[in-house]
């Protein structure tokens, strides 16, 4: 008989009479004993030979059931009496919380996910995660948002929180609240780790147990203690943020880091998957990433059953039932269970003999690993076990468990903010909380605390200073950078001369001899999403290397060149390939490094300017939020300047979008010696004693120009730092009456800018005075600020104390109307426009991008020279100071279409 086709017919068989004998081997067993044994044989075989180092593919599926038997648990190594009532009295408060705040202020407030997670979360507090006390670092926890509820109550027990914070859970605007989720700006003593957007943590997660190892490697600092734990939601392993860098971890072999995810096999309307099984689709998918995957489904309730299973008929058929049903199960009675999972097989009916509806319920309907100490730590001990790759653990739970039967396995229970007084007294009867009814009188529920004094006080406390102290917990000392040495920003205040240079290659020059300085140098952190070359950054290569754990095993093909591509083991620059979003997850977990590890390092990424705001906006909130500090680098910006490359990569918006995030202190130079003067002052203010919580984003240009000296006037500092200063006065030679205006630009249209002042007077005989705009948004800010203190002021009667915003000062008595352009749309300049006294018009780059010359697109959005030139004669001319012919003459002259033009 011929056998089908297989892969393995391309490989040579020395012993083709062997392979047949152990296919017949295994025809018999199936047409004996069932394909059942016979698969069972096969998986027994291919996990041997796993163990022994025989190289196989791994298994993308297994079982419905637990990766660790029972008889295979180590030893619970705490006290499960004391840990009960601890998690007991976190339940309790948690639900309060949440109550009180909805009853007082119908505040909202998540209670059914810590429900379902309170094991997950206490054996790790209990016996694995390490807090900061010894190192500085400790383990990093990613904790799920929707579960801080259940982290408040812990911290309350431990006598970290008071009563009165509990009770200012989600009421923030006093000062003395407790934030929705975790959020570091808003309790930054207690949280290091935001991660309610959904899919960002485990995105972090990751890049953070990388970036532990990049700075091991480095030796910066000794993190090879340090474990990453990320807390998360089947559910919201959707989004494709979650899994998107689940290769980088296993290629990078981080067996630092531990997924924990909590399948109740519910979102936030119903099932994840109602027709399907999350676990196995989890399992599946993580295996084949190359994670080790341990399961914990069952409570010991399932053993009797699965022990009278001989024939592996029970564990086919949970892997045939659908989450949806499994729900159903966890809300209805024995009756429903034997009738819908075991059927009408009389061998799987066996199963069950003996046991009443009551006992089948319990065992099928609610006996989950996840709500069970001893399985959530053999399962925790089976993942900081494994070596040479990352661990998830897939625990089953059910949501809202000991909510109650009006909140457990309910679609809403998501959207359930609080109890009744009766289900209150149901909860304390089934946690055994000795909690009076004469407590539970009021129309509020109470806290309730067993004292600082108590056994599971006691308990807990010595716990925490055997793993080293609390967590969550984040330091905030600030250790100040020494700042770097004048000489690589004099060199950039000298200018190129004739050379022409863009400004990103200016800042790539510069930061390459910041990392030479012998201080800090080894603490800048490139980061680049594969565009390196682009940039102008291949010149590191081969001087700080890029880092890789395997080092460079391969011999490069360009090696005989003199900037090779070098990989090494302590390599600097993080090249992290097409992946923004991995890219901004390194940025955070660098940029906060002087508060997870108490050792700061001074992180750039630098991406297509098109592609950083417009695609991760959202991790830049989350870096604001976990107070990170770095600089990231715009490149190619602007909507004129990407030749032939079109709408995809033209950036006319990023800097509105970066004035957005109250973080992110953004910037548009238009010249190398602006460049210097703002990254020294980034990093004075970021790195130096003060080490503010900001971080940088700076607009560079892929345009060669000759980079001018820096001026030698007063205030050119403060003006490039401030937002705006004066950098060409009106030229010499215009009539004494010719009419004044000023020109303002930013970033690559200062060019434009000046040439537009060159037109204007020597074709129109108008005088220009042309101001760089390096900031529009810290113009803004500081406008905003001056009338906040302002109107303070004018509320509480003080006078005579009226500040003017530092643009207004800047321009106050400068001649004529304003006309400010930029390579972006207009609403960037058109900020300042409130607090700029004279006459106002903006050019700006509004629509979408197109592929052209440069030439071309400037002259189609009018911001090119001549534009800029009709646009001032227009602004002239309606006030009086020039002749309406002129407007016409001068759209005549430069071939300029004035007609509207659609995007």
């Amino acid at each position: 008989m011929s056998r089908p086709a297989s892969q393995l017919d391309q490989l040579p068989d020395p012993d083709p009479e062997e392979t047949d004998e152990w296919r017949e081997s295994l025809d018999a067993v199936a047409q004996v004993r069932g394909p059942r044994r016979a698969a069972y044989l096969v998986r027994r075989t291919v996990e041997h030979a796993e163990r022994t180092g025989i190289g196989l593919p791994g298994l993308v599926g297994t079982d419905y059931v637990n990766t660790v038997p029972t008889e295979a648990e180590p030893d619970f190594p705490g006290d499960e009496a004391i840990e009960a009532r601890i998690t007991a009295w976190n339940r309790w408060n948690a639900a309060v919380m949440v109550t009180r705040g909805n009853q007082r202020a119908g505040l909202g407030g998540h209670m059914a996910t810590y429900a379902s997670a309170a094991w997950l979360y206490e054996v790790g507090f209990q016996h694995f995660f390490r807090g900061k006390d010894r190192d500085g670092s400790g383990d990093q926890l990613y904790l799920q948002g929707h579960a801080s509820p259940g982290i408040y109550a812990r911290a309350f027990l431990e006598g970290r929180l008071t009563q009165a914070q509990l009770d200012n859970f989600r009421q923030e605007a006093g000062g003395e609240g407790l934030p929705s989720y975790p959020h570091p700006r808003r309790l930054p003593w207690f949280w290091e780790f935001p991660t309610v957007s959904m899919g960002l943590g485990p995105l972090a997660a990751i890049y953070q147990a990388r970036f532990n190892r990049y700075l091991h490697a480095r030796g910066i600092k000794d993190t090879s203690a340090c474990r990453v734990w990320a807390f998360l939601g089947d559910g919201e392993m959707d989004e494709p943020e979650a899994t998107a860098a689940l290769a980088l971890a296993s290629r990078e072999r981080l067996d630092n880091l531990t997924f924990v995810i909590n399948c109740n096999l519910q979102r936030l309307d119903g099932p994840v998957r109602g027709n399907g099984r999350i676990v196995t689709e989890l399992e599946r998918q993580f295996r084949a990433a190359g994670w080790n995957v341990v399961k914990a489904l069952w409570g010991r309730e399932w053993d009797q059953l699965l022990a009278r299973d001989s024939e592996g008929l029970l564990a086919a058929r949970l892997a045939e039932v659908p989450d949806g049903q499994f729900q159903t199960y966890a809300a209805r009675d024995g009756g429903y269970i034997r009738e819908h999972l075991l059927g009408t097989d009389q061998r799987l009916r066996a199963l069950a003999e003996g046991l009443s509806d009551a006992d089948l319920h319990r065992i099928v309907g609610t006996s989950r690993a996840g709500h069970e100490p001893r399985k959530v730590h053999a399962a925790y001990r089976a993942a900081v076990e494994h070596r040479g790759a990352p661990t998830v653990v897939l625990v089953q739970t059910v949501k809202g468990w000991t909510l109650g039967p009006g909140f457990e396995s309910r679609n809403a229970n998501h959207q359930m903010k609080k109890l009744t007084g009766r289900e209150f007294r149901a909860m304390r009867d089934l946690l055994g909380l000795p909690i009076p009814d004469s407590a539970l009188a009021d129309e509020l529920p109470p806290y309730a605390h067993p004292g600082p004094d108590s056994e599971e006080v006691r308990y807990l406390t010595e716990r925490r200073r055997a793993l080293d102290g609390p967590v969550p917990a984040r330091r905030t000392s600030q250790v100040a950078l020494p700042q770097p040495d004048d000489r690589p920003f004099a060199t950039l205040a000298k200018g190129s001369g004739n050379q022409e240079i863009a400004t990103t290659m200016a800042f790539v020059r510069l930061v390459k001899d910041l990392m030479r300085d012998k201080q800090t140098g080894r603490r800048w952190v490139p980061i680049v999403p594969d565009e390196a070359r682009t940039f102008g950054m291949e010149s590191l290569f081969p001087s700080a290397g890029i880092y890789s754990p395997l080092g460079q095993t391969y011999d490069p093909v360009d090696r005989d060149q003199l900037l090779y591509y070098k990989e090494a083991a302590d390599g600097q620059i993080l090249n992290e390939g097409i992946t923004e979003a991995g890219s901004m997850a390194s940025l955070t977990a660098a940029a906060t490094a002087y508060a997870t590890h108490g050792e700061p390092v001074i992180p750039f990424y630098i991406f297509y300017s098109m592609f950083g705001w417009q695609r991760t906006a959202d991790q830049m909130w989350a870096l604001a939020d976990q107070l990170g500090r770095g600089f990231l680098i715009g490149a190619t910006a602007g909507r004129t300047t990407m030749t032939g490359e079109g709408l995809q990569h033209a950036d006319g918006h990023s800097q509105l979008t970066a004035s957005t995030n109250p973080a992110c202190v953004s910037y548009d130079p238009a010249f190398a010696f602006e460049l210097g003067v703002i990254v020294r002052d980034g990093l004075r203010r970021m790195f130096g004693p003060e080490g503010e919580d900001v971080f940088y984003y700076l607009t560079v240009y892929n345009e060669p120009k000759a980079q001018p000296p820096m001026p030698e006037a007063d205030g050119v500092s403060e003006g490039i730092v401030r937002g705006l200063y004066r950098y060409a006065p009106a030229p010499v030679g215009t009539s004494d009456r010719a009419p004044r205006l000023q020109l303002l630009a930013s970033g690559t249209a200062m060019h434009w800018a000046l040439a537009a002042q060159r037109l204007l007077a020597e074709e129109w005989d108008v005088s220009a005075d042309v101001w760089s705009a390096t900031s529009w948004t810290e113009l803004r800010r500081d406008a905003l600020a001056c009338d906040a203190e302002n109107l303070a002021d004018a509320a509480e009667g003080r006078e005579g104390s009226e500040r003017v915003p530092y643009v207004t000062r800047a321009l106050h008595g400068a001649p004529g109307p304003v006309v400010a352009v930029s390579d972006w749309m207009r609403a960037v300049p058109d900020q300042i426009r409130p607090w700029v006294e004279q006459d106002w018009t903006s050019l700006g780059t509004d629509g979408f991008g197109l592929s052209d010359t440069r030439t071309a697109a400037r002259r189609h959005f009018r911001v090119d020279a001549e534009s800029i030139t009709l646009a001032a004669l227009a602004t002239l001319a309606r006030r009086g100071q020039a002749k309406p012919e002129s407007v016409r003459d001068a759209a005549r002259r430069y071939g300029l279409d004035i007609r509207p033009k659609t995007t």
